[in-house]
């Protein structure tokens, strides 16, 4: 049991690492100045990728569970994302985004019933000082249109991710990461023709970056952050979610050659700390009991096992 529990830790993990990587991906090999265009190439053709793969549409009110979640988590998620970007600095915008492990905690608690221990809370206070070290000193003087969008789209998202836990989708996370994506990039697109024109043309560069955006940081990513839901507690995924900044700064770093100052390092040891607080070492934190609490009743019968991905996919073939 602990091993599979380590498992699925590590195996959310990956989503943020991967989103991490997007900074870097985004600022050297794809062009400027369409930040919708971009949001609507990765998630659309990601969401078709894996609606390929599961072959599956929602069914009854899944239909519109499906639409209010992808439009919290992808599609108002981006919008605001956009605004935020273009009024602050990367690292003030990271540190707001980071208090999402708190967010999760409060969220979990209230309205799933997860009874989070203190350590959680402290890791991921520490976290978010942890990604103000890491990224370094911003300017003072922050645009209250700015802050109020990157707090919107935090809210947004986290609000997204535990309603997916809350509701429990009865399919596995890879399907319901390609109705997530699909909708969320149909949500994108139209905005984007509106607000930015038809897609420039691309270079061979910018077609690889999209290409690894697409599968990986995007069709990946989320599949298995849906994963880390369903079998881990809202508060625990929300500080594997530290790891965003931590990946995209660490990336950014490595990339250019350049070496962590102490305070980066500092920032570094916080922040792994703050995710380490989130593994849980006991059944009653492990979230099992949640679904209980909240009085919600399993979305799939105990007489019928939802398939996993890899039987999903084997079906398949």
């Amino acid at each position: 049991m602990e091993a599979m529990r380590l498992r699925d830790v590590l195996t959310t993990a990956v989503a943020p690492t991967a989103w991490g990587s997007t900074y870097f991906v985004i600022r050297h090999w794809l062009p400027a100045g369409i930040p919708l265009t971009g949001a609507a190439l990765r998630a659309l053709p990601a969401g078709l990728l894996l609606m390929l793969l599961a072959r599956q549409l929602p069914r009854g009110s899944w239909w519109w569970r499906t639409a209010l979640i992808s439009g919290l988590t992808v599609g108002g998620f981006f919008a605001l994302i956009y605004v935020a970007g273009q009024r602050l600095p990367s690292g003030v915008a990271a540190t707001l985004m980071a208090s999402s492990a708190i967010v999760l905690l409060v969220m979990g608690q209230v309205l799933l019933g997860e009874k989070a221990p203190l350590r959680k809370y402290v890791g991921g206070f520490g976290g978010i000082i942890g990604v103000g070290l890491l990224v370094g000193g911003a300017s003072l003087t922050l645009d209250p249109i700015g802050v109020a969008a990157s707090l919107l789209a935090m809210t947004s998202s986290s609000l997204g991710f535990v309603l997916t836990k809350r509701w429990q989708p009865p399919v596995p996370p890879l399907t319901f990461a390609a109705w997530q994506l699909t909708a969320g990039g149909l949500m994108i697109a139209p905005v984007a023709l509106m607000i930015e024109g038809n897609p420039p043309p691309l270079e061979m560069s910018a077609v690889v970056a999209f290409t690894y955006l697409v599968i990986i940081a995007t069709a990946l990513a989320y599949a298995v952050w849906f994963h880390g839901l369903q079998r881990l507690p809202a508060g625990t995924v929300g500080l594997i979610g530290l790891l965003n900044p931590l990946s995209g700064t660490l990336i950014g770093l490595l990339a250019a050659h350049e070496k962590l100052s102490t305070l980066q390092v500092a920032g570094t040891v916080i922040i792994l700390a703050g995710v380490t607080a989130g593994i849980d070492r006991k059944p009653e934190e492990r979230g099992e009991i949640s679904m209980e609490s909240t009085g919600e009743k399993p979305a799939v019968p105990h007489a019928e096992k939802t398939p996993s991905d890899s039987e999903l996919l084997c079906t398949k073939q």
